[in-house]
């Protein structure tokens, strides 16, 4: 019972942070219809993504006690230090291109506002730097928690994150305008373009 609720409260959560966090982004497209009291509801909108994405983190640690009765082992038959070096590998990348994205977006990152101006520094190379370095951040907790169930449900996150950046930029089309679409007309979505390719592009 306690298995199939913990992994029932995951989906939910899962499936609510999405839904608040592509509200949140979309603060230009609300504006529209309410005013520029959008900018502050989204803000509050992605404050509670960020709440049930922690709710969502939690299951993931309580599914190592209360794991499904699937069939799969319920840990890697390699000894628990090589997930934990593997948690390391994703780690480091990843929380490199989430800060410096966080870093170089301000605090845009929790706050729209319809005074900021476009990103500059990492975003000059990948439009999306925080999405890139979020999304993996699932299999390094799952690898840490050694369940090989949690690494294969982590794939989900993959669309999800995928489906928060293009409905980002839907918005900042409205925000910016042409000069959000030459950005992206240079700037690579997850990967940096070639020099060669952001020219020609």
């Amino acid at each position: 019972m306690i298995p199939w609720l913990n992994f029932s409260v995951l989906v939910a959560s899962s499936f609510l942070f999405t839904l608040f966090y592509v509200k949140s982004v979309s603060p230009a497209a609300l504006e529209k219809r309410i005013g520029p009291s959008a900018y502050q509801r989204c803000a509050i909108y992605r404050v509670i993504a960020s709440v049930f994405m922690i709710v969502a983190m939690v299951n993931y640690i309580l599914y190592v006690w209360f794991p499904l009765p699937v069939p799969l082992p319920r840990t890697f038959p390699w000894p628990w230090w090589a997930s934990a070096l593997i948690t390391v590998l994703i780690v480091i990348p990843a929380l490199y291109l989430m800060l410096r994205g966080v870093k170089d977006a301000g605090e845009e990152t929790m706050k729209p506002k319809r005074e900021h101006t476009m990103y500059s520094g990492i975003y000059t190379h990948i439009r999306h730097p925080q999405a890139v370095g979020e999304f993996p951040l699932w299999w390094a907790l799952a690898f840490l928690l050694h369940s090989p169930f949690l690494v294969l449900f982590s794939f989900v996150y993959v669309p999800v994150w995928y489906y928060f950046c293009v409905a980002e930029e839907r918005d900042l089309l409205i925000r910016y305008g042409a000069a959000y679409e030459e950005y992206r007309r240079k700037t690579g979505f997850w990967l940096p373009k070639s020099r060669t390719k952001a020219h020609v592009a």
